[in-house]
């Protein structure tokens, strides 16, 4: 039996429309601002940050310290005023292996910023990375994304997308089509941004365990902006539409192969427990997906009851954001740094890797192996170490490689530990493994044929 078309009202329409032609602009929509390409987003990050300047660190220095001291007095203290209040008690009531995990960033981030303590904490290379480099940029970004993210996600978009493109990304993919939204997010804005859509997505039923880790872990790709700032770093900026070329080619690669092999493949394709399925793209016979589409986005929107609790969830997640993944990035990133810089594990990891290369006629081969497998503690680090290559082709090599591998402990890793998504730090290091050993021959390839 056909389904009919429902009638919907313009107002109904400018409800759903609105809100997502905003959060288009906002996420999406590239803008170039002077020598840079960011969002708009972007450049309120930039703007908040430029204004905060020094002060950041401080800022998260205190954040650090409350959800620390805050989490301890709660855990070992039975205060039930705190937990009757949905608010505080998400925030401090956690399980006592994040209760160690935020007092060490709150340690990490106090021995930084007065600078004291062992200097394999403190140094610039390690914490001083984490808490001036790295934090400031996230907690900017977070809090844009955050309080904006709503306009993807609760009126409707996702939905009418997901409908829409539905036939591309299943049979390719294997994933519903709303997980387009999380990659041009991802591509356009940040990753972590990216992440922080899956989660939520996956959270509220729209993914299944095996689709949120797929999007997660392969759809996440460093942003336009952070591209470009490793391409110049590494010298081969000038050649940066090829570069990101490549990048483009080389994730969709990995994104076709790694969702089809284990650990992913054995992913459970079940709900979120607390949430169940919420999520519906199949077409009804004799509906066009566009009109589909927009039929159940525009239901998704008339269901918001008001901007006010929109508003005051976002801010929500804010705080929770701050007070729970902030320390952890702290805690994680500065110990992969601490392992990268002052122990010879990547190094000895890397060994394999050369005759790899090699094989694959990558000049200078033995120096750039570390670069294959230091990604994984931080995202930045392979284009440190490829900066002193003289041959360009290894150095692109080094560059698109850096940014495919997607897996970085310092930030990414943390927020998908840090998720309620079923997927361990030893999986999570398995994934970056395969995308490293998918993309390498692709990218080799490219380079010796198609650009050098």
């Amino acid at each position: 039996m056909e389904k009919q078309p429902m009638n919907y009202t313009a107002k109904q329409y400018m409800k759903f429309w609105l809100p997502s032609l905003i959060g288009i602009i906002l996420f999406l929509v590239p803008i170039k601002v002077g020598d840079k390409v960011t969002i708009v987003l972007g450049v309120f990050a930039d703007g908040l940050q430029a204004m905060l300047g020094d002060h950041i660190p401080l800022i998260a220095t205190i954040l650090l310290l409350i959800s620390s001291v805050g989490s301890l007095i709660v855990y070992f203290t039975n205060f039930e005023w705190v937990k009757k209040n949905l608010f505080l008690d998400s925030l401090f009531n956690v399980p006592i292996h994040w209760v160690i995990f935020r007092l060490i960033g709150a340690v990490f981030a106090v021995f930084t910023l007065f600078s004291f303590g062992p200097e394999l904490i403190a140094s610039d290379v390690t914490g001083g990375v984490m808490l001036y480099d790295l934090i400031p940029v996230l907690m900017v970004w977070f809090f844009f994304a955050c309080l904006f993210m709503p306009l993807l996600l609760e009126y409707g978009l996702m939905d009418f997308i997901g409908t829409v493109v539905r036939k591309i990304m299943k049979p390719l993919f294997r994933l519903p089509g709303r997980s387009s939204i999380d990659a041009l997010a991802s591509w356009m804005g940040s990753g972590t941004v990216g992440v922080l859509l899956t989660t939520q997505q996956y959270e509220s039923g729209y993914y299944t365990k095996r689709e949120a880790s797929v999007v997660a872990t392969n759809f996440s790709i460093a942003s336009i902006a952070f591209s470009l700032v490793i391409a110049k770093f590494l010298d081969i900026d000038h050649m940066f539409v090829q570069y990101y070329f490549t990048v483009i080619v080389a994730g969709v690669v990995a994104a076709i192969i790694c969702p089809r092999i284990p650990p992913l493949s054995r992913k459970k394709d079940t709900y979120y427990e607390k949430t169940g399925k919420q999520i519906d793209e199949v077409v009804p016979e004799g509906v066009s997906s566009y009109r589909f589409g927009l039929e159940k986005a525009t239901e998704k929107a008339a269901n918001v009851s008001s901007a006010g609790v929109v508003i005051k969830k976002a801010i929500l997640n804010v705080f929770d954001i701050w007070f729970a993944l902030i320390p952890l990035v702290m805690a994680l990133g500065t110990l992969a740094l601490i392992i990268a810089e002052f122990t010879p594990i990547f190094t000895y990891l890397s060994y394999p890797f050369i005759p790899i290369l090699e094989l694959l006629q990558i000049p200078e081969a033995k120096e750039a192996a570390p670069a294959m497998i230091v990604g994984f503690a931080d995202m930045f680090l392979p284009a440190v170490i490829g900066s002193g290559i003289e041959s360009e082709l290894t150095r692109f090599v080094i560059g698109v490689i850096a940014v495919s591998q997607l897996i970085y402990m310092s930030e990414i890793g943390v927020l998908l530990l840090k998720s309620k998504l079923p997927i361990s730090l030893l999986e999570l290091f398995v994934i970056f493994l395969q995308r490293t050993i998918i993309t390498l021959p692709v990218v080799a390839f490219m380079a010796h044929f198609l650009f050098f």
